[in-house]
């Protein structure tokens, strides 16, 4: 399917690896400029120079901390009119709730509801202005359920969600639209490190924790971030325009509920 997206300007934040990474080749394949981020400038470079063989789509690096002023403005110097913007961070480290303190609250806080927020009113009275913009945050399935050692991550995502809840609907008229991607088990670097976080505190093994979790799936799998990155760009398309304020489950089914 053409998503009539060729050639517009996409931001993808935390796109150096797993789902950021993969939403960024979609993106990429699709016709966009992409803008990929991530802070280790080396691996970002060679991530860049990859994308652009794979695809020919035109890939501008940004190494910088999206959390952090300076590493917005960067992310707007490089560009400055976004058509797409994808938020998405890596979310506050697996940890009992007993354990975290003020200032880790703060910082999970801060990276997963208020830089996407502070990203969005950035780039979205500009996308109002040329009737055209496409904007979507990637959350998490524990904003819908439990998961062990995500209460911050929880929360601070369950935070953005409401915020934009009301965001979304302002500006649809100009075909501005703002969704929501709740990820469950996908095989990236991070969803390992959760494996592995959770076999310690069980004591258990890394395979047998991996495959005690894909069990709870009705998939019965993790989820590919190809498939991820496929589904976010669809919800990026010019098809897309009357899909916003939604939370969407790429779950495998996880979450059971009728609505």
């Amino acid at each position: 399917m053409d998503l009539g997206i060729s050639g517009r300007k996409a931001i993808v934040c935390g796109s150096s690896r797993g789902l950021g990474r993969a939403i960024a080749g979609s993106l990429a394949r699709a016709g966009c400029v992409v803008v990929l981020n991530g802070i280790d400038a080396a691996r970002l470079k060679g991530e860049a120079e990859a994308l652009h063989a794979e695809t020919g789509a035109e890939i501008i690096p940004v190494a910088a901390d999206v959390t952090t002023r300076e590493g917005q403005d960067a992310l707007f110097a490089a560009c400055s009119g976004p058509d797409i913007l994808i938020t998405n961070a890596g979310g506050p480290p697996f940890k009992d709730f007993r354990q975290i303190d003020r200032e880790a609250m703060l910082k999970g806080v801060t990276a997963n509801m208020i830089t996407p927020i502070e990203l969005i009113q950035r780039a979205v009275d500009g996308m109002v202005e040329r009737r055209f913009g496409r904007v979507v945050n990637i959350t998490s399935v524990s904003v819908k359920m439990p998961v062990f050692g995500l209460d911050l991550s929880s929360g601070a995502r369950a935070g953005l969600t409401a915020f934009l809840a009301g965001v979304s609907r302002s500006v649809a008229h100009a075909n501005v639209t703002i969704n929501n991607i709740l990820p469950g088990y996908f095989d990236t670097d991070r969803y390992r490190a959760g494996i592995d976080a959770t076999a310690k505190a069980q004591g258990k093994s890394h395979d047998a924790m991996h495959a005690e979790r894909v069990a709870t799936v009705p998939a019965k799998r993790a989820g590919s971030p190809a498939e991820f990155g496929d589904a976010a760009a669809f919800l990026c398309s010019s098809q897309a325009g009357y899909i916003t304020g939604q939370n969407l489950l790429l779950d495998g089914g996880l979450f059971q509920s009728a609505f």
